[in-house]
């Protein structure tokens, strides 16, 4: 049987009206429950079965739980751990809380397995979706050095950094792939509309078209045919073969390579990638983890298998006994200033302090250069839009400069 989900109204102990939604089999359990986590219910009733705000279940979307939300989510833990609350109250006030029915539901099961004995960070582990080996390393450190609440405020803060970061580097592509997307939908739909109106009226005419109008008329009469769906089978197989290529080893360290290697992409996505290595080795040593373990996790959280295995080659050399910076100068990938802080930081006996500054020097650098792309990219962009278009209307506008001769008889 099917628990069914009812919405609450309550007082905290502040007075402070609080309103959720809670599951449970019937309105007893919920009141019981509210009052356990030290509510006062002053309203508590069913959701309607044709409730808009009840969730459709869409495999792989519905459930996911993004970043944003695990963020909060850290924050008002450590906050309400830090006031003094038990880790199991302040996770019941937040499975109450929470807007997202995927993140309580979790929530709910970690509530669970805590009461039950498990460690915090043990019962975070059995939802890797949700909390990725990242987050539940942190929190086992924090919990060994009873410092969780300061190592959830800093996961917190390290997740919106990364959404940030995300957010820049989606700005930087977003233009130019919308551009290029608008400038193929006009020129295919004047292919299609346009171009056989022309082609029908110098079908009348006698004499020869000029070769660029020939040139259109002749893409304009291959994009209007079937041969137009085989061209897009063809292209569809390509982009599937080389997304299945990318997904193998060899592939992804092949494409990484190229990535880095593009004329005006390759310096932002290598700065994305030793921003994001460096800020999580940072938040990592500072909250008491090991070198060795810090370092793994920097690799799985860099996307750029090169950057990747910068951090996961240095490994090596850490347990040879070598410094971090004597064994990251190993891989080409990292630039001499960052080999050059880390070896100061490790002379000083603050290399996570040293890592968190040279991060944030990368992140100074992606906003500077995510705002030079988007300011060199959008005149370039509509020149080669209209380039584009320009050249199909000139071309069918050419017969017209010598209407008189195509008129005469050959």
């Amino acid at each position: 049987m099917s628990m069914t989900t009812y919405e609450y109204r309550v007082r905290d102990n502040a007075g402070k009206v609080v309103k959720g939604r809670i599951d449970a089999d019937n309105k007893s359990l919920v009141a019981t429950r509210l009052r356990e986590m030290g509510y006062l219910p002053i309203e508590i009733k069913a959701t309607s079965a044709l409730d808009l705000h009840r969730d459709i279940r869409i495999p792989g979307l519905s459930d996911r739980v993004n970043l944003k939300e695990i963020s909060v989510m850290s924050r008002q833990l450590a906050t309400m751990v830090a006031s003094g609350l038990t880790l199991v109250r302040a996770i019941a006030v937040l499975s109450a809380q929470v807007e997202s029915k995927p993140l309580r539901t979790v929530l709910v099961a970690v509530r669970s397995d805590v009461e039950h004995g498990s460690s915090f960070s043990a019962a975070l582990a059995k939802h890797p979706k949700v909390f990725d080996r990242l987050y539940v390393s942190m929190v086992r450190a924090g919990e060994v050095g009873g410092q969780l609440d300061v190592v959830l405020l800093k996961l917190a803060s390290s997740i919106e950094k990364r959404v940030e970061l995300r957010s820049k580097v989606r700005s930087a592509f977003t233009y130019p792939v919308v551009v290029v997307c608008v400038v193929v939908l006009v020129i295919t739909a004047m292919m299609l509309f346009v171009v056989p109106t022309f082609k029908h009226l110098y079908g009348s005419l006698h004499g020869t078209l000029p070769l660029p109008t020939r040139i259109v008329i002749g893409i304009s009469s291959v994009v209007a045919s079937v041969w137009a769906l085989a061209v897009v089978a063809v292209v569809a197989g390509v982009v599937l073969a080389a997304r299945w290529w990318v997904s193998t080893e060899k592939g992804r360290l092949t494409w990484d390579r190229v990535r880095l290697r593009a004329p005006v992409f390759g310096p932002l996505m290598l700065k994305v990638g030793l921003s994001r290595m460096l800020a999580t080795l940072a938040t990592l040593l500072s909250s008491g983890v090991g070198i060795i373990e810090s370092l793994e996790m920097a690799a799985d959280n860099v996307s750029n298998r090169i950057v990747s295995n910068a951090a996961r080659g240095a490994i090596v050399g850490v347990r040879d006994g070598r410094s971090l910076a004597s064994a990251l100068a190993e891989h080409p990938v990292v630039p001499p200033m960052v080999l050059q802080m880390v070896e100061t930081g490790e002379e000083s006996g603050a290399v996570s302090d040293m890592l968190e500054k040279v991060a944030q020097f990368y992140d100074n650098e992606i906003d500077a250069t995510v705002g030079s792309l988007t300011s060199l990219l959008e005149p370039a962009l509509i020149v080669f839009m209209g380039i584009c278009i320009g050249a199909i209307v000139i071309s069918l506008y050419l017969p017209m400069f010598d209407y008189v001769k195509l008129l005469q008889p050959s």
